[in-house]
């Protein structure tokens, strides 16, 4: 029985080369992070600062009703919702990996904000043509099944046993 070897090539890179390079790259990532991290920060604050406003502002006018408190409450989201993408970079950032539990959260806010929406829609236009009707009925359906989904998901990644660096807020 003959074997034929296959003839050693050298890496075209060395390992000293290998380790710089990713030592860059880290410190790329991590400024690009930091940069998201503070862009994001100052986001939420904005809106937090302008959801504050329009509450104080709806207090004052007494002319807080349904359709305020719901504007309220999906600007609230949208606050949730920016600080729940900065948390993922941070995890991001002091792991360098990326947990896949924010982003079902993520995704779990931005459809209950759009369950809000629709709801506030329906109630604002109650006499609506059957198929603007029908085709919103059939968004809430999907968005129910998705929003159940994204429930099951955490739930799931929750119970699972978790690896030595686990990225759970505690």
């Amino acid at each position: 029985m003959t074997t034929t070897q296959m003839p050693t090539t050298e890496p075209l890179v060395d390992d000293r080369t290998r380790r710089v390079i990713t030592r860059v790259f880290r410190l790329v990532e991590d400024v690009i992070f930091v940069g998201l991290g503070v862009l994001l920060a100052g986001c939420a604050l904005y809106l937090l600062g302008a959801a504050g406003v329009s509450f104080v502002q709806g207090l004052a006018g007494r002319s807080f009703d349904g359709r305020a408190v719901v504007e309220l409450i999906e600007q609230l989201l949208l606050i949730l919702l920016v600080v729940e993408i900065l948390y993922t970079v941070q995890v991001s950032f002091r792991e360098h990996t990326l947990a896949p539990e924010p982003f079902l959260l993520i995704g779990l806010i931005a459809g209950v904000r759009r369950v809000l929406v629709i709801t506030a829609e329906l109630a604002e236009k109650r006499n609506q043509v059957e198929e603007t009707f029908r085709f919103l009925m059939i968004e809430l359906g999907v968005l129910t099944f998705l929003i159940v989904a994204l429930v099951a998901s955490v739930m799931m990644l929750r119970m699972r046993p978790s690896s030595g660096g686990s990225a759970s807020r505690g």
